[in-house]
């Protein structure tokens, strides 16, 4: 374990603590991490209007996304939060908001109940298994977009949808190492959301795949094609040829689970032992963790895992972020910072945490105290196969 000063400048951090644990050139993103940024993003949301402008992409001025989803990613906004903050707003706009909110719900749930198989073609065969980049980046909005991506970690969702159906629909690259490869550059990355995106875009989860073309730049994104030099050869002039993904046999987790509590996690505290000491996960960085909340007197912990670290090779950006993140907090609470193993040093201490909704959360044998995950919508056992189908569920 090799503890870092989390008040040093996280530029300085990155190029001489993290040597060889991410990729491309160090960088931060213009999003800054940390609660009081979040708190503040919170404060001046304004979504009047995010009906329509919400997949508008270029001017940048015309767009509508709001850019929570960095703080609600790793909790520093939770999904209720946000819910409740637009209790005023537009009926249209409230309602449209709320129903993207859900959707991060939905996809939380779901990987919360499939886990890893969730890496795997969901409900549809796909056949697209060449490999290599599946961006082309001659043409002038995929350049433009995957720019962007690698510069701020961050692009609304209509320009994911258009970099996952040109890397697998147009190019025919498998769609696992494109999810990947936005994965490692998203400072709002989740497993659970950009697998689901991917899967839905490149027709795994709904049998449609997402056709990319030349009319969508152009209404979303005006002007860039004038400048683009493939202008006269557009490869996407056209929708790409119509395929029919394989239906396959359903997983029966779709269907129903077994065992929702298990999904769900602890929905009261499990108290074994007293602790001395608060984990924190990247799945909850905010002041009100509830672990956190429920030891106020307790310093707490951050464990960077190097091995995951390692292998991912996240980029600069997102490492950033985190680390902003972390500074800020330690501006409020007694905050120490390791890069190593968060099962070992869990193994080691007595720890409170707050339950996770990703299998890796598994590998946590020995814990003092567990708290509720912050759920929008508790899991229940009732269908997952579908957005449409999951929402009805709910009741709402």
């Amino acid at each position: 374990m090799k503890q870092i000063d989390i008040s040093r400048n996280p530029l300085d951090l990155i190029e001489n603590e993290f040597a060889g644990l991410y990729s491309g050139e160090p960088g931060l993103s213009s999003i800054p991490g940390g609660q009081s940024a979040a708190d503040k993003a919170l404060e001046d949301l304004d979504i009047s209007g995010y009906a329509a402008n919400r997949s508008e992409v270029l001017p940048n001025s015309a767009r509508g996304a709001t850019v929570l989803s960095p703080y609600i990613r790793h909790n520093l906004i939770t999904l209720r939060q946000a819910f409740d903050a637009v209790s005023k707003a537009p009926f249209k706009d409230r309602e449209k908001f709320r129903d993207e909110l859900y959707w991060q719900e939905y996809a939380r749930h779901l990987y919360a109940r499939v886990g890893t198989e969730l890496f795997q073609n969901l409900r549809f065969e796909v056949d697209w298994q060449s490999e290599g980049d599946g961006w082309n980046r001659e043409m002038a909005c995929v350049d433009e977009v995957v720019e962007e991506l690698e510069q701020d970690g961050w692009l609304v969702n209509q320009t994911r949808m258009w970099l996952a159906s040109h890397w697998t629909v147009r190019n025919g690259v498998g769609w696992l190492s494109g999810q990947e490869r936005m994965h490692r550059e998203l400072i709002d990355g989740s497993r659970a959301a950009n697998l689901l995106g991917w899967q839905w875009t490149v027709g795994a989860g709904t049998g449609k795949p997402y056709g990319f073309a030349r009319w969508q730049v152009e209404k979303r994104a005006p002007g860039i094609c004038s400048g683009c030099k493939l202008k006269n050869a557009c490869p996407i002039q056209e929708f790409p040829t119509e395929t029919q993904p394989r239906q396959l046999e359903p997983n029966p987790l779709l269907n129903r689970d077994p065992d929702p509590r298990r999904t769900a996690g602890p929905l009261t505290p499990v108290k074994l032992r007293e602790p001395n000491v608060v984990l924190l996960t990247i799945d909850s960085l905010g002041d009100a963790d509830p672990a956190l909340s429920a030891n106020p007197e307790l310093p707490a912990v951050f464990v960077f895992n190097e091995k995951a670290l390692g292998k991912l090779q996240l980029s600069s950006r997102r490492i950033g972020f985190y680390l902003q993140t972390l500074a800020d907090l330690a501006q409020r609470k007694e905050l120490s910072v390791y890069i190593g193993d968060p099962v070992a040093f869990a193994n080691s201490n007595e720890v409170a945490v707050t339950y996770a909704p990703v299998p890796s959360f598994r590998k946590f044998q020995k814990l003092a105290q567990v708290h509720p995950y912050p759920w929008l919508a508790v899991p229940q056992a009732g269908t997952v196969r579908s957005f449409t189908a999951w929402r009805k569920g709910l009741g709402s």
